[in-house]
């Protein structure tokens, strides 16, 4: 069905070391903007693949009762509730070194030596 990427994720809240989301970055806030942004993205191509998919089943002709008995539809959108949350995905790419950044003010700063 979907990414196969989340299968290492938790599911469920874990307590995080702050270190460890500082490394990259010296900065726990800007740690915390990267994750962010990167958990928007992720949240965004999991939406569009579950509409995708459930396009599929979208026939103007079907009633009110069809929709609802329609258990392929059913078990992909349950599928998809039960993936770790994007934020929780985002994290574990960051911590992982998955993710590509950059910062231009700061190596503009870094070459002007300040």
């Amino acid at each position: 069905m979907a990414n196969n990427n989340y299968q290492n994720v938790p599911a469920t809240t874990i307590a995080r070391d702050f270190r460890k989301l500082e490394k990259g970055t010296d900065n726990i806030y800007e740690s915390i903007a990267i994750i962010s942004k990167r958990a928007n993205q992720i949240a965004a191509q999991m939406k569009e693949e579950l509409h995708t998919k459930l396009d599929e089943f979208n026939n103007d002709s079907d009633t009110l009762e069809e929709v609802f008995e329609n258990r392929e539809q059913i078990e992909i959108s349950m599928y998809y509730e039960r993936l770790p949350k994007p934020t929780l995905i985002a994290t574990e790419e960051f911590l992982e070194g998955k993710i590509y950044f950059r910062n231009p003010d700061k190596e503009k700063r870094l070459a002007e030596g300040v």
